[in-house]
């Protein structure tokens, strides 16, 4: 089990406000420059597709303000983590290509630098103890209405719909691993709104207790929990 441990430089110590939108920008960019074949199984047009992986940030001294995210360094850090170990490598190789290449943001650009594997931890636990390293998104969906509804930590509903959540992920993505005496219980638990694609929403950090299978907690622990994985939200690390 390992994730990847991305340094970028940057021309200005600035960010986009809207970092998801980014990095989804250059993870496309990688697998299209690494392998046109992959990419377009990726993110192939007119079809939905549901990924394996999921990201984080280190951004020092981070400042936000409406439209930038000033850092006290001109550096900063993604974690990458991917479910599917054959993804894991492809994204892995790509990333190598990557190197030394300048990506253009606004007014400014990004060059990633080194690309390292970070070994994980087997969980063998049915019960853990996790700090979210970017924000657990819980979402309940309405086909109907096509109206959403976010819990946040202290709601009732958070629990049972992120639940459903993990069991709508594998579903889609047949994967076979029980959910039964999955559950997740707040430490300290803090309500914050995340930014998804330009749009506000509820979203929860903290420390959580999660109880299940070692199996499924493996899982999660590589592809996140919750809604808007691979758009950066839902990855944790364990503490204990």
């Amino acid at each position: 089990m390992f994730r990847l441990k991305l340094e970028f430089r940057m021309e200005k110590p600035e960010l986009p406000r809207e970092m998801d939108s980014l990095m989804v920008s250059f993870l496309k960019a990688s697998l299209q420059n690494y392998s046109q074949e992959l990419y377009e199984a990726f993110y192939e047009e007119h079809k939905s597709v549901l990924k394996n992986y999921a990201f984080s940030f280190f951004l020092p001294g981070a400042r936000f303000e409406k439209e930038k995210i000033f850092l006290n360094k001109n550096h900063f850090t993604m974690l990458f983590s991917d479910a599917d170990l054959g993804e894991a490598i492809h994204f892995f190789n790509a990333f190598k290509k990557m190197r030394g290449k300048q990506y253009p943001m606004n007014a400014n650009s990004m060059e990633l630098i080194s690309v390292r594997t970070k070994k994980c931890r087997e969980i063998t636990d049915h019960e853990i103890v996790v700090k979210m390293l970017s924000s657990l998104v819980v979402r309940e969906h309405n086909p109907e209405d096509n109206t959403d509804i976010y819990y946040t930590y202290d709601q009732p509903g958070f629990a049972k719909t992120l639940k459903e959540n993990v069991e709508n992920f594998l579903k889609k993505k047949n994967i076979s691993l029980s959910t039964e005496g999955f559950s997740i219980e707040p430490v300290k638990g803090k309500k914050i709104v995340a930014n998804v694609f330009s749009r506000s929403v509820d979203a929860n950090i903290g420390i959580y207790k999660l109880t299940g299978a070692p199996e499924l907690l493996n899982y999660l622990y590589l592809s996140a929990m919750g809604s808007r994985r691979s758009q950066g939200h839902g990855l944790f690390e364990v503490m204990w």
